[in-house]
């Protein structure tokens, strides 16, 4: 009995001696887990990081919902003219020109078009509504895409490069209007590599232009 006793006395001991390295392993094992989440991206982190997501995301103003929402079209249009120049270009340069236009534009359309979905804001759609911008920013009008589309050769190449200068001079003015304007770093940062290769896009065609 006394035994039993005695038993039931030691196992009892160790049982809340376990207990109690358990509450101080949790206690430091919090402590670490902190500072350890902090540098390392552990669950406290990624918990902060989740809650301060949408904070990041939500950045932006209405200069650069304007500034998605006109250069959708505008690029779409570009890349609409780009596509005419394989089959109706003279120039190794027009045609070289034209799929490095198509190559930049393309991405930028997809990657425009995800900020405004994020944002909660409406794509523009595709097909005649790209031409309600035309008369600004350098779009072209249906006429003159017409004109376009019926040019072939040296003709061609030249309406092309003309009408992509104005369009090119027009996207560099409503990025710059973004740059001053904007306040989501991705699209300013787009907007000053749009600045930067059109800029010397359109150096590059008013020489080939002066060269023929």
């Amino acid at each position: 009995m006394i035994r039993k006793r005695s038993l039931v006395r030691r196992t009892v001991a160790v049982a809340a001696a376990g207990a109690a390295v358990l509450v101080l392993a949790a206690c430091g094992g919090d402590g670490d887990d902190g500072s350890s989440a902090a540098g390392h991206g552990g669950h406290n982190t990624t918990a902060s990081s989740s809650a301060s997501a949408p904070a990041s995301q939500g950045q932006h103003n209405a200069a650069d919902v304007a500034f998605a929402k006109g250069m959708i079209p505008h690029h779409r249009q570009a890349v609409e003219m780009a596509d005419l120049a394989p089959e109706r270009a003279q120039s190794a340069e027009v045609k070289k020109l034209a799929a490095d236009i198509k190559k930049a534009q393309d991405p930028e359309i997809r990657t425009l078009s995800g900020w405004l979905a994020s944002w909660g804001e409406k794509v523009p759609a595709e097909g005649a509504t790209d031409h309600s911008l035309h008369g600004m920013d350098g779009m072209m009008t249906a006429e003159e895409m017409a004109e376009l589309e019926n040019a072939s050769g040296k003709a061609f190449d030249t309406a092309f490069m003309k009408m992509m200068i104005k369009h090119h001079e027009g996207a560099v003015e409503m990025a710059e209007t973004e740059q001053a304007d904007g306040a989501y770093a991705p699209a300013k940062k787009m907007a000053a590599e749009i600045i930067a290769s059109q800029s010397a896009e359109i150096e590059q065609m008013n020489k080939l232009l002066g060269d023929n």
